[in-house]
């Protein structure tokens, strides 16, 4: 089981989630969330962790601009709501965010179910199983997860991987250490039951 601590702003958060073993590391660039950063600092937030923390880039943005910025920044991977065609291979991993009416995308490596696009609204159980049953890439679980329902929808939805923003959060883009510590133990009981 693969986790993702996303919507990070401070390095010290990206340093806190490694530490306790998160696989990855989102920080928002170029979106009207209250997460998002700018270049600068994200490029800070990824320098924070080791080289065995994959590093996404996460936007919602519509500019080809804005992500040819994000590309020069260098993650690991980007991921993108918008429909982009890239005219040429990227040379990152590509993950699309689906919610519910999208149909399941052929141009990428992975997906991420997540109806609220962040908001951490909760995810729909049954598109989930539907979308791990059908995708020949892997499927990232998000949308309402928490330490206190996290395992119960890795048992149901047997996701690639599971992404949290909201759930670990004391506010908007400021990480909760504790609720960090604690979905990442339930995620990992969970694959281990």
């Amino acid at each position: 089981m693969r986790i993702k601590i996303c919507g990070i702003t401070r390095p010290d958060d990206a340093r806190f989630a490694e530490k306790e073993g998160a696989d990855a590391i989102g920080v928002v660039l170029f979106s009207d969330s209250k997460r998002s950063v700018p270049a600068e600092r994200a490029q800070e937030i990824f320098s924070a962790v080791g080289p065995f923390t994959t590093t996404v880039a996460v936007t919602h943005t519509a500019s080809e601009e804005d992500l040819a910025r994000i590309i020069a920044l260098k993650p690991d991977a980007i991921q993108i709501s918008f429909p982009f065609v890239f005219r040429e291979d990227p040379k990152v991993t590509v993950i699309r965010v689906i919610g519910r009416n999208d149909p399941l995308p052929e141009d990428c490596d992975a997906v991420i179910v997540d109806d609220s696009h962040g908001g951490g609204r909760p995810f729909d159980l049954t598109y989930a199983q539907e979308m791990v049953k059908r995708s020949n890439i892997p499927v990232i679980l998000a949308g309402g997860l928490t330490p206190g329902n996290v395992a119960e929808a890795i048992n149901r939805v047997r996701p690639y991987a599971v992404d949290v923003a909201t759930g670990v959060e004391k506010s908007p883009g400021i990480k909760d250490h504790e609720k960090i510590r604690a979905f990442i133990a339930a995620c990992r009981s969970a694959y281990h039951a």
